[in-house]
């Protein structure tokens, strides 16, 4: 019997007609037209070779395949309405849960507050925080926000990206005062370096496959530059780069952030390197109010990132 049924809908439509009582009440309850009610109801007559309602001016009744169908299916129809209002409530409600995705290390401090005040501003919401290093990850539908840092244009893929924030990065290196190392990096602070350049010193890499990223008009020049330190945490690229290992390229609020990074240098290099982006990927346009409401209040506070 169901495969002469197209479409699920016309189940539905006729267990709420069977449930209204008159098409006049399942058309209202329906938002639909009595005559293409009433022509939905004769294509699925149609398509099981039988008569489901006795109608007359003033009722209808069942016909006997008519109350074995009702039977048959109504269970399974009021149990997916169910389900599509427990959907509708979670998606139109600021209740639930959130799972994010967030580079490790990137603003700790100002990351937790933010999660804390929107936990206690909405206490019907439960928010589960998991942290990557390094690259960008693999997309993973778990996630319903996942926050990436990244340099280059992201790989096309079915999520949604919005790019929230840029962050300059500059190229740096340790001062005669705080490298403890007996062989001196050749560099001084009035330097100005091509980026070609940097090939002739040890650098401190995130990712030895991934090369530096200079602006240059339209596009960005790379540099394959190699070092002895492959370090994917900034953290610990800061404290190499301190102690003398090579030159590292970071994102300029990681050196700000650090009260002992006062025996840095900026090395001017021109052009300078292309900035660090944070872009957020979500699965749908049409994402649930409590994970857009959080979204829209994180945009709200972007400014304590700068």
């Amino acid at each position: 019997m169901l495969n002469k049924i197209k479409q699920l809908d016309d189940l539905l439509l006729f267990v709420t007609l069977v449930q209204a009582g008159s098409f006049t009440q399942a058309a209202i309850k329906l938002n639909m037209a009595k005559s293409k009610l009433s022509r939905r109801l004769r294509e699925l007559e149609q398509a099981l070779g039988c008569d489901l309602l006795h109608r007359t001016t003033r009722k209808q009744e069942l016909t006997q395949s008519g109350r074995l169908l009702y039977a048959a299916c109504q269970t399974h129809i009021d149990a997916l309405t169910q389900v599509e209002e427990q959907f509708l409530q979670g998606t139109n409600s600021v209740t639930g849960r959130i799972s994010l995705l967030l580079p490790l290390e990137f603003f700790n401090t100002v990351v937790s507050s933010l999660l804390a005040e929107f936990l206690l501003r909405y206490p019907e919401i439960d928010i589960h925080c998991q942290h990557y290093s390094g690259a960008v990850p693999a997309f993973d539908p778990q996630f319903d926000l996942c926050f990436v840092l990244h340099e280059q244009t992201l790989p096309h893929s079915n999520w949604i990206g919005k790019e929230l924030l840029s962050f300059p990065q500059s190229v740096y290196f340790a001062s005669k005062a705080c490298q403890t190392f007996a062989q001196q990096l050749p560099i001084e602070a009035t330097a100005s370096l091509i980026p070609e350049q940097l090939l002739d010193y040890q650098c401190i890499l995130s990712d030895e496959s991934s090369p530096w990223l200079f602006r240059q008009q339209g596009s960005a020049q790379a540099v394959y530059v190699k070092g002895r330190a492959n370090l994917a945490s900034p953290e610990m690229r800061l404290q190499a780069c301190k102690q003398g290992l090579g030159i590292a390229k970071l994102p300029d609020y990681v050196v700000s952030q650090d009260s002992e990074a006062h025996c840095l240098k900026r090395l001017d290099v021109a052009p300078a390197p292309v900035a660090q982006r944070l872009t957020v990927l979500y699965q749908s346009r049409n994402i649930a109010l409590r994970t857009r409401t959080f979204l829209d209040f994180f945009q709200s506070n972007v400014a304590k990132f700068l």
